[in-house]
């Protein structure tokens, strides 16, 4: 059996005090180069990283992130805002209407108030036990956008999402709550009613109709207002909200609803209707007809009427520019007391040509007065008779819907000045300029 050897400790090597100080030297300086070392890699990170926080994430990525919006505890991230006004930009391309980007300011104005305003809607409906849950939005998404591009549908979802919900509550309101806001029949007046460009005009009109004459007969001959023309004067029942929508105006309401059955009324005057026709007064100053060239000094005037009393004034001796100025509803001329150049004939009526291009016309002479039904002007009278009235007549069912409308927007609108909303709009110059680049570049 062999014998086991006996383990001898080897000595213990001892350092000296000087090799014992060169080792903590090196010590120290291995651990100075290993965190030196670290240094520098943590500063290349953060060199690195700050370039692409500075140069990528801060300019591009965290605006984004923002919220630029606020309604009550509702927040809107700047994301959703670009987002919702590059689908306003799709929207409007869809319908043929190409924004300039001269127009992205307003059109961003336009849509953070749209954003606002949905969100109002949907915190008062709910308020008033109104909403519509997601599986009916999504619904009614898939019904109506089954042929619509997918990546569009997933770019802006949510956005096209909440444009969904706000139309299904906007109907929901309507059916829920303003039908019963809106009575079932109201006072309403059987009307016939013309518009005509003169006074003088409208007293002889009224005259032929005292005597006889068909009020729909010269209603489809003269009359300037087109509905009334297409409907031959004949508006039918009308109560005091909906006869001012059939005709742009609510000067008859009180010949309408003032006046006794059977009466026709005097003619009421109404500064401001447009109607396309109009009275030029020319004087030449210069012609070169083979170029079609002109300069010429003119008066557009809404009647004739008008026009021949503007005519003698000048025959009178008065100045041409001041009588454009106050009268000329030419606003191309009127601020440079009617002077006006022309560059090819067909701007205007034949008969403005046949008048500027006449050989045989002579410098500075002033035209007759000269018709022309392409133009727009304003100003002419109303001629009205009530046919029958009924002092609570049963709406129409159209006509109710119009009167739901209507209560519906005002009351959309009356929604920000209600004091238990808050409502916060963080869009600032700067923000919105940010915006409207985002969209406009994609």
């Amino acid at each position: 059996m062999a014998k086991k050897k006996k383990h001898v400790e080897k000595p213990r090597r001892e350092l000296t005090r000087r090799q014992l100080s060169h080792f903590k030297q090196h010590q120290r300086r291995q651990r100075f180069i290993f965190g030196a070392g670290i240094l520098i890699i943590v500063a290349v990170l953060v060199v690195v990283g700050a370039g692409v926080y500075f140069g990528w994430y801060v300019p591009d990525v965290k605006p984004l992130h923002e919220t630029v919006i606020r309604v009550n505890d509702t927040e809107f991230s700047m994301d959703y805002y670009v987002k919702t006004l590059k689908y306003q930009m799709l929207e409007l391309a869809s319908y043929g209407i190409d924004v300039d980007i001269s127009q992205m300011s307003y059109l961003a104005e336009m849509t953070a108030t749209a954003i606002q305003t949905s969100e109002l809607v949907r915190q008062e409906a709910l308020a008033l036990g109104i909403s519509v849950s997601d599986e009916e939005v999504k619904a009614r998404m898939d019904e109506e956008l089954a042929d619509s591009d997918p990546s569009l549908i997933k770019s802006y979802h949510d956005v096209i999402k909440d444009a969904f919900r706000s139309q299904m509550l906007a109907e929901r309101m309507l059916d829920e709550y303003f039908d019963q806001q809106v009575p079932q029949s109201v006072e309403q007046r059987h009307i016939m009613a013309m518009f005509l460009e003169s006074q003088s005009q409208a007293n002889e009109i009224r005259d032929r109709l005292e005597d006889g004459e068909d009020f729909g007969e010269l209603t489809a001959e003269l009359c300037l207002d087109s509905y009334c023309k297409s409907q031959e004067g004949d508006l039918g029942w009308s109560s005091r909200e909906i006869l001012p929508r059939l005709i742009n105006s609510d000067v008859l309401l009180d010949s309408a609803f003032g006046a006794e059955v059977g009466s026709l009324s005097q003619p009421v005057y109404e500064e401001t209707k447009i109607k396309t026709l109009g009275y030029w007064l020319i004087e030449a100053e210069f012609i070169d007809a083979e170029v079609e060239h002109a300069q010429l000094k003119v008066i557009l005037l809404g009647s004739e009427e008008e026009a021949n009393e503007i005519r003698a004034r000048l025959e009178g001796g008065e100045d041409f520019a001041a009588l454009a100025a106050e009268f000329s509803q030419h606003e191309d001329s009127k601020a440079n007391g009617g002077e006006f150049e022309i560059n090819e004939k067909g701007l205007f009526a034949p008969a403005f040509d046949e008048f500027v291009f006449d050989p045989e016309l002579e410098l500075g002479s002033l035209s007759q007065p000269i018709k022309d039904d392409a133009v727009v002007t304003e100003g002419g009278y109303w001629l009205i008779k009530v046919a029958d009235a009924d002092d609570d007549r049963q709406l129409e069912e159209e006509d109710r819907d119009i009167l739901k409308s209507d209560a519906l927007s005002q009351w959309v609108e009356g929604l920000p000045d209600d004091p238990d909303y808050t409502v916060e709009n963080l869009l600032d110059e700067e923000k919105i300029n940010w915006a409207v680049l985002r969209a406009w570049e994609g």
